[in-house]
């Protein structure tokens, strides 16, 4: 595995083509309306930027009205001629009570949703840290909040097939390069109670997260296939972004050489949730930086675990443990 795990850990971190999908020559998105899940910062920020660059309506979503007020005027400035628009759609990942409340004040205001970018995530906090519902912080934000907030915006999105182009209507899911080199063998570890192991290490619990990720990708795929959604996950790329916050010691300082501008992160996920290459070919499922398919990257001992039922055992715990604020 070792040979294979260098393999695709450099093609995902070095020497990579220059993206295929840009704001270049991206296509106007006049009428179709996108969320993005902390999209006033990193990544995120980016994408919401070159959307509405292109007439896109843009509902940034996330917990601090402030930065994101801060950002959609920044946004703004750097576009007048834009005829899009951007919103602000308070929720916080972290307080599964929040993400219900949030979908009704977004379907009160839109009857459609072309693409849904699962961009927020934690990296690397504390040891010990814990969410509103007493998970482990990693595996609520990075999971339970993501899985929450789809579900509960998929029938907008079913109801969104009927009037967009074929395969147009996606749902986006990061991923990271954690998946390749944090994650324990298999992927992800359950106990017999089918509930993931959290592990004393972060950086363990970080890559069972971004595994998680694609297990959610992979299934939804699976299950609405047929009713037009697609759903994909990504690794955006190692980005100087506020994800970092939380890193120190070796392996930040090991991690700086091969940091990418937080723009090019938001290339891979334009190329996973608009790219026409990802409309024509069903196949991919994984998107490497800077918009490419890595599907055939994963780990090999992650494609047998998947094969074996993995992705079927992370969405029934993410639907027992979200059940109560659907």
């Amino acid at each position: 595995m070792a040979n294979f795990l260098s393999k695709s850990f450099l093609a995902q971190s070095f020497c990579i083509p220059a993206p295929t999908l840009t704001e270049k020559n991206l296509p106007p998105q006049n009428g179709r309306v996108h969320l993005i899940t902390g999209g006033y910062a990193g990544v995120g920020k980016q994408l919401a930027t070159i959307l509405y660059e292109k007439n896109a309506k843009v509902f940034i979503a996330g917990r601090n009205e402030e930065k994101a007020l801060e950002a959609i005027r920044q946004i703004k400035k750097q576009h007048p001629s834009s005829s899009g628009s951007l919103y602000f759609l308070q929720l916080d990942l972290n307080d599964l009570t929040t993400i219900k409340p949030a979908v009704l004040d977004f379907i009160s205001r839109e009857s459609r949703l072309d693409v849904l970018v699962n961009n927020a995530g934690v990296m690397f906090p504390p040891n010990g840290s814990k969410t509103r519902q007493d998970h482990d912080m990693q595996f609520g934000t990075n999971l339970l909040g993501p899985f929450l907030l789809t579900k509960l915006l998929l029938p907008t999105m079913i109801q969104t097939v009927n009037i967009a182009a074929p395969n147009s209507v996606r749902v986006l899911w990061a991923a990271s390069s954690g998946v390749q080199v944090l994650s324990p063998k298999g992927g992800i570890v359950f106990d017999d109670s089918g509930t993931p192991k959290v592990f004393d290490s972060q950086a363990t619990n970080y890559g069972q997260t971004k595994v998680g990720n694609v297990l959610l990708a992979i299934k939804l795929q699976e299950i609405y296939r047929l009713q037009g959604i697609r759903s994909l996950s990504f690794n955006p790329g190692n980005l100087q972004t506020e994800l970092q916050r939380h890193s120190s010691g070796w392996l930040m300082k090991m991690s700086q050489s091969m940091l990418h501008p937080a723009k090019f992160g938001a290339y891979t996920e334009l190329f996973s949730g608009w790219s026409e290459e990802v409309a024509a070919d069903q196949n991919i499922t994984y998107v490497i930086p800077w918009g490419r398919d890595g599907t055939k990257l994963m780990r090999s001992d992650i494609t047998r675990a998947i094969k074996n039922g993995l992705a079927d055992k992370m969405w029934e715990w993410c639907e027992l443990e979200t059940s109560q604020f659907l």
